[in-house]
């Protein structure tokens, strides 16, 4: 609805991941740079974390947007909350490989031969697996097991792993010690600097057909913009979006701080609140919450005794 005041040919803020609007920091270029170089140059396993909506959705289906120029098949899993048997049937299905009624070791020759005859064509295979910081051990385990796939010189399948930072700490368990041996690449994105915050609305504002998107947003209002989105890219296409909504309402040819500061109260950005966790009881602890409860039931049981004894006498004098 505000496209046509603010001289614009599409919402340059929409949070769906548009690789048309990706806008290069160093740290993005480096990170696609490292993506594609694995990629090409059959590596292996590389890895690609980030916080919360730095972008690394909107990167992947870049890379893979080049990717499909140059032969490459790719299978992406975008939903990794997936059994180990489950995982499996996924992303063969995605590599247009039947499935139906196939036993995870069929599953696994099916697999293996795809792969190995787009090799013996010179084809590139790729597994994508976005939000993995999901993964279950097993499934990574299986993952790991899929890059035994390999000659004396490269991987034949190429398995890039997506996820927030919580995928690092994953991998630094003890149990996939030999995955994390495996990996070749690794990569990270982080929150934008203010220079690079309004670079991206201008990038943004550019591409959607406003070249002229200074006095709209000026500098104190980008300042507003990077403090109360902290550089997260999602967030600043929410805070923006809205501020275009609420500027077309007022017919506001620039958008103020105070309209930033009142959508970022209103979507409650700087409110965080901890997963609530149990208490936890361990040691000597536990026992006497043993002993309390073994003392409360012994006493219920006395007083339930009491109880119908005194019924019966009851009874007697009657």
């Amino acid at each position: 609805m505000y496209k046509r005041f603010y001289n614009l040919q599409r919402n340059p803020f929409e949070i769906t991941p548009d690789p048309s609007f990706l806008f290069t920091t160093r740290r993005h270029n480096e990170a696609l740079a490292t993506l594609y170089y694995g990629v090409r140059r059959h590596k292996g396993f590389v890895v690609l974390t980030g916080e919360v909506g730095t972008g690394k959705t909107l990167l992947i289906r870049s890379l893979l947007q080049i990717l499909k120029l140059s032969n490459v098949h790719y299978a992406y899993v975008f939903n990794s909350r997936l059994g180990s048997m489950e995982f499996l049937q996924y992303v063969a299905g995605d590599f247009r490989l039947p499935i139906a009624g196939k036993s995870k070791s069929e599953l696994l020759l099916e697999l293996s031969s795809f792969v190995i005859s787009r090799f013996k064509k010179g084809l590139t295979t790729v597994l994508v697996v976005d939000e993995a910081h999901h993964l279950a051990e097993e499934v990574l385990e299986e993952i790991r097991l899929l890059t035994n796939l390999e000659t004396s010189e490269e991987k034949l399948l190429q398995i890039l792993l997506v996820g927030q930072p919580e995928l690092d700490e994953k991998l630094d368990l003890v149990n996939l010690r030999q995955l994390k041996q495996r990996i070749a690449l690794r990569s990270q994105l982080c929150a934008l600097e203010l220079e690079e915050t309004e670079g991206y609305i201008r990038r943004r504002m550019q591409v959607a057909g406003n070249a002229n998107s200074d006095e709209l947003f000026p500098f104190e209002t980008v300042l507003e913009i990077q403090r109360q989105s902290r550089g997260i890219p999602r967030l600043i296409n929410t805070l923006c979006e809205n501020a275009l909504i609420y500027g077309y309402a007022r017919q506001a040819t620039k958008l103020t701080p105070q309209m930033i500061e009142e959508i970022a109260s209103d979507f409650r950005l700087n409110i965080v609140r901890s997963a609530s966790t149990e208490p936890t009881v361990s040691g000597e602890s536990s026992k006497d919450v043993a002993q309390a409860a073994k003392t409360l039931l012994d006493l219920y049981a006395s007083l339930r005794q009491a109880q119908s004894i005194g019924e019966e006498l009851r009874g007697v004098v009657r």
